[in-house]
């Protein structure tokens, strides 16, 4: 899977909207809409991180002495 491919950009908005509603709508703070973004962006980015660290050896490309 490509780092900002189609399906990567697909789980981002699905990520990011469930993210967003989930605290938005739970929260009754005065300041809920910025904590919402700021928690579904956050989202968005750990998923990036972890789908880079995911299929970065998907080659194959694993070293000969791995412990």
């Amino acid at each position: 899977m490509k780092l900002f491919g189609k399906t990567h950009i697909i789980l981002s908005i699905i990520t990011f909207a469930v993210i967003f509603l989930m605290n938005y709508l739970g929260n009754d703070a005065a300041d809920k809409l910025s904590r919402a973004l700021l928690n579904a962006f956050a989202g968005v980015v750990g998923l990036s991180i972890g789908m880079f660290i995911l299929y970065k050896n998907k080659g194959g490309n694993f070293p000969d002495k791995f412990d």
